[in-house]
């Protein structure tokens, strides 16, 4: 998916991963999310930081996900601008673990990941919805 797909797309999948987490219906304690989406939640704030803005979400667990709507309802229109001046920009950089990476990149990478994580959520709360069964349990593996 194109940058500026994932940049229109942003605050619709962001709230698709809030509402579906808020339901607790969907079990992703067997999925990388818990660990994960705070880690990439930390560095979009990181990222967005570089153009002006002033995100803190604190945390390791879900809650920073729900602390960074909070502020991003609160600042939508300068967190717009922001992403635009960042996907524009094709000479910023940031250092990182992984090395110095073009801080365009490091935004697509993060609206790529919000957009995977919509939609698998959306993927498990359908099939949950749907009655499906779990996916990780094996009936014939099971003594009875």
């Amino acid at each position: 998916m194109e940058a500026s797909a994932l940049f229109a797309r942003f605050e619709e999948n962001l709230n698709t991963i809030l509402s579906i987490l808020e339901t607790n219906k969907v079990d992703i304690s067997r999925t990388p999310f818990e660990s994960v989406i705070p880690l990439e939640v930390t560095r979009l704030c990181e990222i967005l930081n570089t153009a002006g803005e002033h995100f803190s979400v604190s945390g390791n667990d879900l809650q920073t996900l729900f602390n960074f709507r909070e502020q991003y309802m609160q600042h939508s229109q300068s967190i717009s601008e922001a992403m635009v001046k960042i996907l524009n920009d094709k000479k910023s950089y940031m250092k990182t673990p992984e090395g110095t990476i073009l801080t365009k990149e490091l935004l697509i990478r993060r609206l790529e990941y919000i957009n995977e994580i919509a939609r698998t959520l959306t993927v498990m709360f359908t099939q949950q919805q749907l009655g499906s069964p779990l996916q990780y349990k094996y009936p014939h593996l099971q003594q009875g």
